[in-house]
């Protein structure tokens, strides 16, 4: 495993900001790390790059104990921290070789490695900009660039498109995945269409424990209580002609588009009264619980 967490616990004066939380993250994986303000997020985050101390329970990346193997584990992490900590008076080519001198690269292999990531997280339009002058789009890029110099195997984001405008969501979004082909993603942020498009596993954190840890499909289905199926017909259908089908029945648009509500999923049977009928479907779509509605039925 990249990542492996075992009962960890974090207390500040009478609060536990973890309470025994136990996780592990495969190689390659992108998950999204999820839940309220307060939850526990940041302080796992901390932990893991070996920021903070655990009060209990035993982390490790690539194998290494945070604590015990504190170096050597950190070797293995890239991480962007909400607030993105950069010396805005710098250049970007300045600040990612001084970056690079962090991370314990020095001449040619210093070089290849910032050149390399100015191209891969799309800075070379803005390279010879300093970085005060940069949108936070780009000065979120310089601080991936950073994180990556040493290319790490596990990346660790904290909310790392916070503040940006759409157009700037979707390149870092687009970004992320493309790096998380080849690497470990521990991904944070509130922003749940994010979530949908990159991560195919999420953990939910509430009051310092673990309440749900799933495929996305997964708990949108252990959710699902009751489905709903939206379908319209070429010609019209009268809404007793499928009530045999589901508790309910709503009609628009002179009988050609139905809403039913049924306890299962009755996609086959309404593709087969289709068929025996003669009706024409233009379109069938199930409604799945949004992973905004998961995230809710955990957290309130």
């Amino acid at each position: 495993m990249s990542v492996t967490v075992s009962g960890l616990t974090k207390i500040y004066g009478k609060q536990k900001a973890l309470d025994g939380i136990s996780f592990e993250v495969k190689p390659g994986e992108i998950l999204g790390f999820l839940g309220p303000n307060g939850a526990g997020k940041s302080t796992t985050m901390k932990i893991l790059t070996g920021f903070i101390p655990q009060d209990a329970g035993k982390a490790s990346v690539c194998g290494f104990d945070v604590n015990n193997e504190s170096k050597e584990a950190r070797k293995k992490i890239g991480y962007l921290p909400e607030l993105n900590p950069l010396y805005t008076d710098m250049y970007i080519k300045e600040y990612l070789l001084f970056a690079a001198g962090l991370q314990g690269l020095n001449g040619a292999a210093a070089l290849n490695a910032v050149e390399e990531m100015i191209v891969k997280t799309g800075l070379t339009p803005e390279r010879k900009k300093q970085i005060s002058q940069l949108s936070k789009g780009y000065k979120q890029r310089v601080g991936l660039a950073a994180a990556l110099l040493h290319n790490p195997e596990v990346l660790i984001l904290d909310e790392p498109t916070s503040g940006l405008d759409p157009n700037q969501v979707v390149e870092i979004r687009n970004l992320i995945k493309e790096i998380g082909k080849n690497k470990t993603v521990i991904f944070s942020t509130h922003i749940m269409q994010e979530v949908e498009a990159m991560c195919s596993r999420v953990i939910i954190i509430n009051k310092g424990k673990i309440v749900a840890d799933d495929a996305i499909e997964n708990l949108q289905k252990n959710l699902q209580k009751e489905f709903i199926i939206r379908v319209e017909f070429k010609d019209s259908v009268q809404p007793n002609q499928l009530q045999s089908l589901a508790s309910s029945v709503q009609t628009e648009k002179e009988n050609k588009l139905h809403t039913l509500k049924a306890s299962k999923d009755i996609r086959e049977e309404i593709a087969r009264l289709a068929q025996e009928k003669g009706w024409l479907i233009l379109s069938m779509q199930l409604e799945e619980n949004s992973l905004e509605e998961v995230f809710q039925s955990f957290t309130r």
